[in-house]
């Protein structure tokens, strides 16, 4: 009997230890989520910002274009920034849970138009490593070195 009212005690602190553990990575995971959705909250206040700097650019460059009465491309740099204008305002006052929400909408709605993206951005990521792979080769910078050095097949020695 007190092999069983033993077992029975330490499968009951063994499920009492796992409880409290599962309640602190519960909560170790809540705490992570908010850090990240307070930081994509400020990361995209941040660029709404930006972006609504660049629509007054914009905006500056439409009235350059007009006092040189150039009204064609002056109207297309107005459309580009109310465009500009609406996203930055839309980043400037969503939440992170809004933003990731409008992704996954439009992620169903066009889930061609979201994987053409991703080979998009695929590619300019190679694109972007292999140029900056070629600036560290040419400026000899930190490359990693071959073991041995290539071999000199104009050496007799080498070739024999």
């Amino acid at each position: 009997m007190t092999d069983t009212s033993t077992s029975a005690q330490a499968r009951d602190a063994t499920q009492q230890v796992a409880g409290q553990a599962q309640e602190k990575a519960q909560e170790i995971a809540g705490q992570a989520k908010g850090r990240a959705q307070d930081l994509v909250d400020e990361r995209s206040t941040q660029v709404g910002q930006q972006v609504s700097q660049q629509a007054s650019d914009l905006r500056s460059v439409s009235e350059q274009l007009r006092s040189q009465g150039k009204d064609a491309p002056a109207k297309i740099a107005d459309q580009a920034a109310d465009r500009v204008e609406r996203f930055g305002e839309y980043m400037t006052r969503s939440d992170a849970d809004t933003i990731l929400s409008d992704l996954e909408d439009v992620a169903r709605k066009n889930p061609w138009a979201v994987a053409l993206g991703g080979v998009a951005v695929g590619f300019a990521a190679s694109r972007f490593l292999k140029a900056s792979s070629q600036k560290r080769q040419q400026s000899g910078g930190s490359t990693p070195r071959a073991a041995f050095p290539p071999a000199d097949l104009t050496d007799p020695a080498v070739v024999r």
